[in-house]
């Protein structure tokens, strides 16, 4: 039996359809500053720092220390230098702490700036806020967004599911245009 949009099937705690999809391509990014935890301590981040400068590449993710995201953000941090290349600054963004956050990428060797969007501000400016994953809370949805040097989405993606990851063949095609 096929479940309803936006409802759980309690047989599969992966089941929840979102109900809205990213913003549209062409559109302007929502800009936002979040916090980072660096070596030295907390600082900010915000998005319109890059434009004119460089491209820049949001990754939404659920949570840290879970086993896809870590597989996705050690995967990214393998390739930075193609990013780089791309003239692209990679993000990736859950609503953990930013100490949380920290923890993670010292443990797992993560080298993707980490922004913290504890208060759910920024994943529900780009609809990707992802409702009652697992029973735990809301988090962010699996996304990626490219955003050109002039601020404006030029590829937007929300996965089907949290396990599914985002098609980073897509993402390199539309950061190389």
């Amino acid at each position: 039996m096929p479940v309803p949009k936006g409802d759980a099937d309690p047989r599969h705690p992966f089941s929840v359809s979102p109900t809205t999809m990213p913003i549209a391509l062409g559109t302007k990014a929502p800009d936002f500053t979040l916090k980072s935890a660096a070596a030295d301590g907390l600082k900010d981040v915000r998005l319109s720092d890059n434009f004119g400068k460089r491209q820049t590449l949001l990754l939404f993710f659920p949570l840290a220390f879970t086993g896809v995201c870590t597989q996705e953000m050690c995967s990214v941090t393998g390739g930075l230098g193609d990013y780089a290349g791309l003239n692209a600054e990679v993000y990736g963004i859950s609503v953990d702490s930013p100490f949380a956050q920290r923890a993670w990428a010292k443990e797992s060797k993560i080298e993707v700036t980490l922004l913290s969007d504890l208060d759910k501000k920024v994943a529900k400016a780009y609809d990707v806020l992802f409702p009652g994953l697992s029973g735990i809370g809301d988090t962010s949805a699996r996304a990626a967004f490219v955003i050109g040097l002039d601020g404006t989405v030029l590829y937007a993606e929300q996965t089907a599911t949290p396990k599914d990851l985002p098609n980073f063949t897509a993402i390199k095609a539309a950061l190389a245009k």
